[in-house]
């Protein structure tokens, strides 16, 4: 049902991938023109907090003859950890773009945060230096990693982020995060699917992870992340092994930002056509039967 690639091909489907409407670092055409290059079948363009990048990324889909699964990534508050909720739609979820303003808002303060602490820490970068990079798209940490590079003050993107983006780091600011309840909620009121994306970010053992899907399951929670570039064969034992006793749906994603950010490659994690069929077949209950 889901794998990572082997050497000679791709995944059927790439469930979790970025592009320049949040932190990516292509637009939603050049991404679906890469995958379709690639030979990966169907995609879901995940954005953090927005769904801007999806009108282009469905256009883009049907000139490259791939399907576009509408999806978006929410930040929810977890302590300790990190915890996001991917969120797949059988359309465009119409007016849900508009319920995500004040998160939307809370980032775009977040960057002269950032860059105020960057500046205190010697490197002159400015909101001008960042916005002429991210042009209409919502600021990500990208847009500042690419901006300390064009300015000379560091290398490369891996290096702005171990330096200074990355949590922990100096220039760090954390964004503003919904309520795990508010996030699923969100999600299932515009007729989707929620997702845990990388269960291991969570930061809980085996026996208490278990419990905190279980509850999340009764909450709505449709499905675990399981292939994912950063997990252990033992972890995505102990997921797959979780979602199946609970019956929940297996997905899989590269969690693609872009050549600068990615050391994989679109297409190398994700899900075989069996598991996607069963994706989509749920999305369509919803659609029609909600």
């Amino acid at each position: 049902m889901c794998r990572e690639k082997s050497d000679y091909l791709p995944v059927y489907a790439d469930l979790h991938l970025h592009t320049r409407a949040s932190d990516g670092e292509l637009r939603p055409s050049e991404l679906i023109y890469r995958a379709h290059s690639i030979g990966v079948k169907t995609i879901a363009v995940t954005d953090h907090d927005t769904l801007t990048g999806l009108p282009e990324a469905i256009c883009s889909g049907k000139e490259n003859n791939i399907s576009i699964i509408s999806g978006i990534e929410l930040s929810a508050v977890h302590d300790p950890g990190t915890m996001h909720i991917l969120g797949y739609f059988p359309a465009y979820p119409q007016g849900m773009e508009e319920r995500l303003f004040s998160i939307q808002e809370a980032r775009r303060k977040r960057c002269p945060l950032i860059i105020r602490k960057l500046n205190a820490l010697g490197l002159a970068v400015t909101l001008e230096d960042v916005t002429a990079i991210s042009g209409t798209a919502q600021i990500g940490r990208p847009h500042i990693a690419k901006a300390l590079i064009n300015k000379g003050l560091v290398r490369n993107s891996e290096e702005a982020f171990s330096r200074y983006l990355a949590k922990g780091k100096p220039a760090f600011v954390d964004k503003e995060k919904m309520t795990i309840e508010d996030a699923i909620s969100l999600i299932i009121e515009y007729k989707g699917l929620c997702v845990l994306a990388h269960p291991f970010t969570l930061g809980l053992d085996p026996y208490k992870l278990k419990l905190f899907i279980r509850n999340l399951n009764l909450l709505g929670l449709a499905g675990l992340e399981v292939f994912y570039p950063e997990h252990s064969k033992n972890q995505k034992r102990l997921y797959t092994s979780i979602a199946r006793d609970l019956g929940m749906l297996i997905t899989g994603g590269t969690d693609y930002h872009g050549p600068g950010r990615n050391r994989v490659s679109i297409g190398d994690f994700g899900i075989e056509k069996p598991a996607c069929d069963r994706l989509i077949g749920q999305l369509a209950d919803l659609e029609f039967n909600i």
